[in-house]
C-alpha cells in the first residue's frame, strides 16, 4: 500500500488498513487479542541503522546487525505526534510520554521490508497518549531490511542507514 517516496496520505493509508479485507490480510500471530481497541494510528517514516558486525551465533562469520530506528510518527492529518526510536525500542508521543515493549511476534512483511510485529507494551512512562497502551502493531511495512552490500573484515565496523516505512497502531484495553 505504501511506497517510501510516496505523496498519499496517511489518512487514506488508514483507511485501507480498517478495511475487512485489509483486517483479513493481517497475519493471525500478530492480531491484537480480543479486549483491546484502536487508541492511535501513525505512520512512522525514518530510517534503520545496520552495523557490519562478527555475527553472535556463529563465530567467524559477518552480518549486518541492526542497531536501531530512528523515525517520526504522524497521525492521518501529517501531524507529528511522536517519534521511535532506540534501542531500546521506544515509542515516545509529543506530550512526552513513551512506552517501551517485548516483541510477542513476527510475520513476513514482504520481500524487501521488514516484518510485521505485535509488541506487548510495558507501563508508560509519563502521563500523556501513551498512558494504558497494551499493544503496538507494526503492519504495512516498506524497506527497512539489512544492506544487500558485503559485510566482512574489510568493512567491519562500517554502518549502513536503510529508509523505511510502517504503520504503528497503539491498543489500549477496552
Amino acid at each position: 500500500m505504501h511506497n517510501i517516496n510516496r505523496n498519499i496520505t496517511p489518512i487514506l493509508a488508514s483507511a485501507f488498513l480498517f478495511s475487512s479485507a485489509a483486517w483479513s490480510a493481517v497475519p493471525e500471530n500478530v492480531q491484537v487479542p480480543a479486549g483491546n481497541k484502536v487508541a492511535m494510528e501513525t505512520v512512522g517514516v525514518g530510517k534503520i541503522t545496520y552495523e557490519c558486525r562478527d555475527r553472535a551465533d556463529a563465530a567467524g562469520e559477518m552480518a549486518w546487525v541492526f542497531m536501531g530506528p530512528d523515525a517520526v510518527l504522524k497521525d492521518g492529518s501529517d501531524t507529528e505526534v511522536g517519534r521511535y526510536f532506540g534501542p531500546p525500542a521506544t515509542w515516545q508521543a509529543t506530550d512526552g510520554s513513551s512506552v517501551t515493549g517485548t516483541q510477542m511476534a513476527v510475520a513476513p512483511g514482504g520481500e524487501g521490508n521488514i516484518p510485521f510485529q505485535l509488541v506487548k507494551a510495558n507501563p508508560a512512562e509519563g502521563k500523556g497518549a501513551m498512558t494504558g497502551v497494551t499493544y503496538i502493531q507494526r503492519l504495512d511495512t516498506q524497506g527497512g531490511t539489512a544492506p544487500a552490500m558485503s559485510c566482512g573484515k574489510d568493512n567491519k565496523g562500517e554502518r549502513q542507514i536503510v529508509q523505511y516505512q510502517a504503520d504503528y497502531l497503539f491498543w489500549k484495553a477496552g
